[in-house]
């Protein structure tokens, strides 16, 4: 049954203990951090919504332990696209995470500068395709931010994510440890309401924002299904044969982002 094979794949829980599952969360980050002695910093952009929230907190929690081991810190990153519209979330999400430092890179010029010479050769992306270039010019300056400080990207991909493909390959699909695998997004807002969040932050309709014909478009309404849905078939529960019928077809269609780049030694795992 595919519906099980996915939740082996993506390590999903039918249920989470948030005390537990925060522990262990922050000692993954801790025990990967310790394998490498040159880690002096962890990297995350931070829009304003769950994903990001609940990732930067963890990661701060995590490095606040390390330091008494060695010298680290992390690093929450700012990456408006001109002015970000739900600016005040993001601000209210960095007053929650107290980061160790904050940096503002606005991607606008880098973007609309990388559109126009596609245009001198005569490629013009579509609004949606433009979308996909503003989520790889900010993973684009994280990698920059974190050679610059010899540090690691943090991505926060998530199973109600993955199993969607909802995320742009090599762009916010692109980073060095996902702390929130295994996850889905109801388990995520229990996590924050724990960690006392302020609840405008987990409650918000989750939204990637990359379309400008489209601002603030509802994750939801893009992929035609619920999040209350995914996460119910991803802890194994029943759900109605339309929204059973999207979550598989989304999954299909994007296992190419879940895989490492293709050889002809591991082309058979595509095709199985």
């Amino acid at each position: 049954m595919l519906q099980q094979q996915i939740i082996e794949m993506l390590k999903t829980k039918p249920s989470i203990d948030t005390a537990e599952e925060t522990r262990e969360i922050i000692d993954f980050i801790k025990s990967y951090v310790q394998q490498y002695p040159f880690i002096k910093s962890l990297v995350l952009g931070i829009s304003g919504g769950q994903d990001s929230t609940l990732c930067g907190k963890l990661c701060q929690m995590a490095v606040d332990e390390l330091k008494s081991e060695r010298d680290i810190e992390f690093i929450a990153v700012r990456l408006p696209y001109g002015v970000q519209k739900d600016e005040r979330d993001c601000e209210d999400a960095i007053a929650f995470i107290q980061p160790d430092k904050v940096i503002t890179i606005n991607i606008k010029k880098a973007v609309d500068a990388s559109i126009e010479t596609l245009k001198r050769a005569e490629i013009t992306l579509t609004d949606f395709q433009k979308g996909n270039e503003k989520a790889r010019e900010r993973m684009k300056a994280q990698y920059s931010i974190a050679a610059a400080t010899e540090g690691i990207v943090i991505g926060t991909d998530h199973a109600a994510e993955s199993i969607t493909g909802f995320y742009t390959k090599f762009g916010d699909g692109g980073a060095d440890i996902f702390p929130l695998a295994g996850l889905n997004k109801r388990q995520g807002k229990a996590i924050l309401k724990y960690l006392g969040c302020p609840a405008h932050l987990y409650e918000k309709a989750p939204t990637a924002d990359l379309e400008e014909d489209k601002p603030q478009l509802p994750d939801e309404v893009a992929l035609g299904v619920t999040y209350e849905a995914i996460d119910d078939y991803l802890e194994g529960k029943t759900v109605d044969a339309e929204s059973r019928e999207k979550i598989e077809s989304h999954y299909i269609k994007t296992q190419h982002k879940r895989m490492l780049p293709i050889t002809r030694y591991s082309i058979e795992e595509l095709i199985k």
